[in-house]
């Protein structure tokens, strides 16, 4: 798999990890978090990064009380010549007659990936929204990126989903996107929609989860990962993390 790849975002592990983990510094009004996970398949946008093989990932975020925050994020990955993602970001979160944003930018980096003099880096700005109704919180995203990876053009994202409190203390999360890509033969991929819908509980200070992905996109139209594995096929995940 050579021009195939979406990669996380923002600690964009499988299920969402409490935030009462956590340390504050009150001398200088930051908060520090960490989170690291465990994952059967990394898959983002409904696509597997890992070649559909186990992921293990790691973040940390540290945000100042004026709702300023710098975080980071590290997996494993496999495709073309990478076989490591690190990201940083940076950001502004505030509330507004009860929505709380965060709006902020992604630098995704592959140390060492060069096949073929593609550029793996690339920058997108991200612009993130959540309403919380009774049980329900709903949530929105829209990414845009003015020179997608491998020098595809302008890429567009745009998300919607939301997350239901269930008895028993079980979340229940659904997401819908769609991912526009100005150069499509240049990236590999036509544009496509993504679909997800996973089960979580918090046991023992950790976070387990269980979800079903897939993609729009044909199978004919999927690049091979190694083995001839289908990487956009629908599949799914299992998951546990852990925040602290």
């Amino acid at each position: 798999m050579r021009r195939l790849t979406v990669p996380a975002l923002c600690l964009g592990l499988v299920v969402a990890v409490p935030a009462s983990a956590q340390t504050t510094i009150e001398s200088l009004g930051l908060t520090v978090s960490g989170s690291a996970a465990l994952l059967t398949d990394y898959t983002f946008r409904g696509i597997s990064q890992t070649d559909t093989k186990p992921a293990l990932q790691a973040g940390i975020d540290i945000e100042h009380e004026t709702g300023l925050y710098v975080a980071g994020f590290g997996s494993n990955v496999d495709f073309g010549d990478a076989n490591l993602e690190l990201d940083a970001m940076f950001g502004y979160r505030f509330s507004l007659a009860g929505i709380k944003f965060d709006l902020g930018g992604i630098y995704y980096a592959y140390p060492g990936a060069n096949e073929g003099g593609l550029n793996y880096n690339f920058f997108e700005v991200a612009a993130k929204a959540a309403y919380e109704i009774g049980p329900a919180t709903l949530r929105a995203a829209f990414h845009w990126s003015p020179e997608f990876q491998f020098e595809s053009g302008n890429g567009y994202y745009v998300e919607g989903g939301v997350d239901l409190k269930l008895p028993f203390a079980f979340v229940l999360a659904g997401r819908l996107g769609y991912q526009w890509i100005d150069k499509n033969d240049r990236f590999g991929l036509r544009d496509f929609a993504n679909w997800s819908i996973v089960l979580s509980r918090e046991l023992f200070g950790f976070t387990f989860a269980i979800g079903y992905y897939d993609t729009n996109i044909r199978k004919s139209d999927c690049p091979k990962g190694i083995g001839g594995s289908n990487v956009c096929e629908a599949r799914a995940i299992a998951s546990v993390s852990k925040t602290f």
